[in-house]
């Protein structure tokens, strides 16, 4: 048995990978913002990243760290600043001060790419303090994350129900599955491996187009009418959405920035060690999981 420390676990990834750890007869110590219900296995830590006493109590008797918690979506740098690289900083320090030797790191497949996005940018700068903290670490840049819980392509999903989706320029993009992931992240928290950087997709490279197609299958549509938007029209776009819903806008200047970016597929000599895992979901078989789920909570 392991005693993790979790950031993030009441999100869509953290989430999950809990779920894992306890039904590998794990311990948890989760960080949340709010209170949770209680739950055998798991004890709740009140705080956030910039609570020093949050992050000493969430580590205390740990043996490793999930560091899942970060921010994707923020009105300018100071906030992708405070979100992901000083509050990896306060992690690191908060594990090394606990003696947790192993740390594991989520990190962007945008980090590789940090003159696109603040976002990227910041996982990259969160990326130099993992490697640089002497501790025994993983760092892990999925691709496009999905699956049950998923609210990030959910509108993705309800325009292909409609028949139509409108896509970045055209690229190539790769997918994996959040099961899949969090079965990664659990491997690397509870083995002990030599510190890398690992480039993690379900080996399905797809463009853009494709993926549309696929999600349109899910829905149970037989076409979809794909249309690439020029850069230029993204943008305009995203102030749209600005305007509209405010903080919650899902399209932001930062983000066209790395999605008209033309690859975010996980290099081949990145990519984890197929002794180490592999993945098991098919984009078919994920993105119809995904559809059922939307349908089930009215979200389609």
């Amino acid at each position: 048995m392991t005693v993790l420390a979790i950031t993030g676990a009441t999100g869509f990834v953290g989430a999950v990978l809990l779920d894992q750890a306890l039904a590998a007869g794990h311990r948890v110590r989760a960080l949340a913002r709010r209170p949770q219900p209680p739950r055998a296995g798991v004890t709740w830590i009140d705080g956030a990243l910039d609570r020093p006493d949050a992050l000493a109590a969430v580590c205390a008797g740990a043996d490793a760290v999930v560091h899942v918690a970060g921010v994707v979506n923020a009105p300018d740098r100071a906030g992708f600043v405070a979100g992901n690289v000083d509050g990896t900083r306060a992690m690191l320090a908060a594990a090394r001060a606990a003696g947790v030797r192993r740390f594991v790191h989520v990190s962007s497949l945008s980090a590789r790419e940090p003159r696109l996005s603040n976002y990227g940018w910041s996982k990259a700068a969160a990326e130099a303090l993992v490697e640089a903290s002497g501790l025994d670490w993983s760092i892990v840049r999925p691709s496009g994350v999905y699956g049950p819980g998923d609210m990030d392509m959910r509108e993705l999903f309800r325009a292909a129900k409609f028949g139509i989706a409108l896509l970045p320029p055209r690229g190539a993009v790769s997918l994996v599955a959040v099961a899949d992931l969090a079965r990664l992240l659990l491997t690397l928290a509870t083995q002990a491996v030599p510190p890398a950087v690992y480039e993690v997709d379900d080996g399905h490279v797809l463009t853009h187009a494709a993926l549309a197609q696929a999600i349109g299958r899910a829905v149970g549509r037989r076409r979809v009418l794909a249309l690439h938007l020029p850069r230029a029209v993204m943008m305009l776009g995203a102030r749209i959405d600005r305007m509209a819903r405010g903080a919650g806008a899902r399209l932001t200047p930062d983000r066209v920035g790395y999605l008209a970016h033309p690859d975010w597929t996980a290099r081949p000599a990145l990519r984890p060690p197929a002794a180490l895992w592999t993945p098991r979901t098919a984009p078919a078989e994920g993105l119809a999981a995904t559809a059922r789920w939307y349908r089930a909570n009215g979200l389609l």
